[in-house]
């Protein structure tokens, strides 16, 4: 192995409309969640479902094409996974993951599932 990468792929559904935030600068961030889920079978042979929810950011021509998203939709992303870190209102610093994706595609679209 030569390359080490951080790479993610997800497929998921938005779990909320973006959130758009755009800066002095003119830089555009859109954020939203995507929850993926898996099933599986514990040990007594039943059905578990397990939902993980994951904060996606898209900056620039990529942020462009993320407005457009809606609540719902199926989506198909690559991106990294990258830590921050902040203080809130009270000086306590807290940390976060979110997926920094830069490519994305649209799984579903007005009534025609892509399976």
């Amino acid at each position: 192995m030569n390359h080490l990468k951080n790479k993610v792929n997800l497929i998921g559904r938005l779990g909320n409309a973006p959130e758009i935030n755009t800066f002095d600068s003119g830089r555009k961030l859109v954020r939203f969640s995507l929850a993926t889920n898996e099933r599986y079978k514990d040990k007594t042979g039943e059905w578990q479902e397990e939902v993980q929810w994951h904060t996606i950011n898209l900056w620039g021509k990529m942020a462009d094409r993320a407005e457009k998203l809606e609540k719902g939709q199926e989506l198909l992303l690559e991106g990294k996974i990258a830590y921050q870190s902040y203080e809130n209102a009270k000086g306590e610093k807290k940390y976060s993951t979110v997926i920094e994706a830069n490519d994305f595609m649209l799984l579903n679209k007005a009534g025609l599932e892509v399976k």
